[in-house]
């Protein structure tokens, strides 16, 4: 007698290879995230981390191998059409409007969401004005849930580096995304700003049942919040596991204790 049949990953990656020229930055990487997940993917610099998710979120085209979200191919999907299928990213160095509130910022994630004639708009009136309300309390729930309320109308230009990452985490999470891909997302921190982002992003997956794939450096963050942790080096995985099996592996080891890695 056969068992239930597991369960389709929420996004499968296989055997996808980018190139620049060259340069192979990702190399036949096949990898599986399933739904609730938070998957961490390592590596020392220049193992491609950042160029695989860029491949996900349909910044870069892979030269080969095929990307599905859901069951469905997206390998040749634009940035904008991905983001619509439900993934929603954050970047290295932080893009957000400086001159724009913390609010606006974040109600910029929304925009996916609108619907509606231009006439409408023009009006600001009936459903234009009622949608609009309806994405605002949308996005003021999120200010309560990454506790940013005191800086709602404050330009984003002008807060410290750490809040200006938790405000680009808001407006991803405005996008009501099913897979959340964080890069680097407590570069820069101090040690308490590191704390508050880990226990967001675990309130994150817990409480909205985000799935999560993000690249980090900081071991000790990988080990707390990851269910599964995924290494590349020169552009190949070299391990996939849970973290406390990932961190024991000779080949991990070797990656980031043997031979110099250049970034």
């Amino acid at each position: 007698m056969k068992g239930p049949a597991a369960a389709p990953p929420l996004l499968e990656v296989d055997r996808v290879s980018v190139r620049f020229g060259a340069l192979i930055a990702v190399n036949q990487v096949s990898l599986r995230i399933g739904r609730g997940e938070i998957v961490a993917i390592i590596g020392p610099n220049g193992a491609g981390k950042t160029t695989l998710l860029n491949a996900v979120s349909g910044f870069y085209r892979p030269d080969e191998g095929t990307i599905a979200f859901e069951g469905r191919d997206r390998t040749r999907m634009a940035p904008p059409d991905v983001a619509a299928l439900g993934i929603a990213r954050t970047f290295q160095n932080v893009a957000l409007f400086k001159g724009m509130s913390v609010l606006d910022n974040i109600m910029t994630g929304r925009l996916l969401k609108m619907r509606g004639s231009f006439l409408l708009e023009a009006l600001y009136w009936g459903p234009a004005r009622r949608q609009e309300l309806e994405h605002r309390a949308f996005v003021e729930r999120i200010i309560d849930f990454l506790e940013i309320q005191a800086i709602r109308k404050t330009p984003a230009g002008r807060l410290p580096y750490g809040l200006q990452k938790r405000v680009e985490l808001a407006r991803a999470l405005a996008a009501e995304p099913k897979l959340l891909l964080l890069d680097e997302p407590m570069a820069g921190m101090n040690v308490e700003e590191k704390e508050d982002m880990c226990r967001f992003i675990l309130d994150v997956n817990q409480e909205l049942g985000t799935t999560i794939a993000l690249i980090e450096h900081d071991m000790g963050v990988v080990m707390d919040v990851s269910d599964r942790v995924v290494v590349l080096d020169y552009g190949r995985k070299i391990a996939d596991g849970p973290p406390a099996e990932v961190r024991k592996d000779a080949a991990v080891l070797d990656a980031y204790l043997g031979v110099a890695h250049e970034g």
